[in-house]
């Protein structure tokens, strides 16, 4: 099978389902002239025209709102943030119009538009461009939110949430553009809620998504060496979340470790550790462990970006702290 970068795979989602819909278009900064911040959408204005892949103003609130009303009316747009941090500025057209149309309106309108662009931290960008909301919206009724780790998923689910007749946040990584992993030319399509195991074992659980997905994997990696079997599962989307395979995994394991990149109050492995006590107390051996971002804006400074993020060793040290309770 043939190996295409994340963004590649990303483009490749979007270019063949705006072939199969021409009521689908793109829109956001950078995305036509510039081919996109990331090179996500090049070549896609060549083939598309300007009305199809549409360059803004800088102005999230506006092109967002814009979005909403196309898809009102009928259309299915693509905005793409060129980082999820600007989509504060449009966080009223996300919560208060795409989400809540379809209920305020009692059913009369869907919202069939992907929000898509990059999360979490890209490397020394500081605190105002290295946050995570997953949770933010996971929060939100009427939302699906997604977090692809891998270019194959990437693509299958970009697809499902463009089809989706709900509005759909679509989470990338900067750091993740240039990763390579094999992806099928024939079409394929991810269902959005479904977990994944990416490995299995007996002695503890790891349960991650998006780019945190590598310091699980690199964890398991390490556990292995000392013949410890870490069960990894890959959720994909954080709305909905797939409880039910995350206690089936405990249910054999009796240890779970959540690793997020977010902060620690009310985030996703928050939520992951109330399923599991309301679900699968009986089968714990330990507590739950998270492994979070420390408590504090991200800082520029590289080591201290180091000391606060979530890694292998933490993991580490959480996995140690179940397995010898």
């Amino acid at each position: 099978m043939r190996e295409i970068q994340f963004r590649e795979a990303l483009r490749e989602a979007m270019s063949e389902e705006m072939r199969r819909d021409e009521k689908i278009f793109l829109m956001g900064e950078e995305v036509a002239e510039y081919n996109g911040a990331y090179k996500v959408s090049q070549g896609m204005l060549d083939e598309f025209g300007p009305e199809r892949v549409i360059d803004t103003p800088i102005a999230e609130l506006g092109f967002a709102g814009l979005g909403v009303g196309a898809a009102m009316n009928g259309l299915r747009p693509i905005i793409e943030f060129m980082t999820f941090n600007f989509s504060l500025v449009a966080i009223d057209q996300v919560i208060n119009s795409a989400a809540k149309m379809m209920s305020m309106s009692g059913g009369q309108f869907n919202i069939p538009m992907v929000f898509r662009g990059p999360t979490g931290n890209a490397g020394m960008l500081s605190s105002q461009h290295s946050q995570n909301f997953e949770n933010w919206y996971a929060n939100t009724p009427g939302l699906k939110v997604v977090v692809p780790s891998n270019p194959y998923d990437a693509k299958g689910l970009l697809k499902t949430s463009i089809r989706d007749n709900d509005p759909v946040i679509f989470m990338e990584s900067e750091l993740m553009y240039g990763d390579k992993g094999e992806v099928p030319e024939e079409e394929y399509l991810i269902e959005i809620g479904k977990a994944k195991v990416i490995r299995e074992g007996n002695d503890v659980t790891l349960v991650s998504f998006g780019k945190m997905m590598k310091v699980a994997l690199e964890a398991a990696d390490e556990l292995a060496k000392n013949g410890v079997k870490a069960e990894v599962i890959d959720l994909r989307s954080v709305r909905p979340i797939d409880f039910a395979t995350v206690v089936a995994s405990v249910k054999k394991t009796n240890r779970i470790v959540c690793i997020e990149e977010a902060w620690p109050l009310a985030c996703i492995s928050a939520e992951i550790a109330f399923h599991i006590q309301r679900y699968a107390f009986d089968y714990l051996d330990a507590p739950v462990q998270r492994v979070v971002s420390r408590d504090v804006p991200l800082p520029y400074a590289p080591t201290l970006i180091e000391a606060i993020l979530p890694n292998v060793q933490r993991t580490l040290e959480a996995v140690s702290s179940v397995r010898y309770k």
